[in-house]
């Protein structure tokens, strides 16, 4: 098992509850502590968000270099892979994706 570095970006729309920011990197680091996917680290981040604020939306969006790609295999240097988990609002509603994806710098 090789690690992955990157960026996470992680939002919502606000619901019931707001959270400080700062939460929303411990969120992050704290279920990237352990030996884990990207795939599924960017759906827990999702779903701890919308478990614990009821948002009207959530969008995490993770980018990262794998070692595996470019220690070994392919050797693909400067490749990232990009996952995301977009629910509620995010998902359902174009606008509200698009203007995500744009705060995040990616395609939508």
């Amino acid at each position: 098992m090789l690690p992955f570095v990157g960026s996470a970006h992680a939002g919502y729309l606000p619901g019931e509850r707001i959270l400080g920011l700062s939460k929303l990197a411990r969120a992050v680091g704290h279920f990237a502590a352990r030996p884990q996917i990207q795939q599924r680290l960017t759906k827990q981040v999702a779903d701890w968000l919308q478990a614990t604020l009821r948002p009207a939306g959530v969008g995490v969006v993770i980018e990262a270099e794998h070692t595996c790609m470019t220690y070994r295999g392919v050797r693909a240097l400067g490749s990232t892979t990009a996952t995301s988990a977009l629910l509620g609002r995010l998902r359902n509603d174009a606008r509200s994706r698009q203007e995500f994806f744009a705060l995040t710098r990616l395609a939508g």
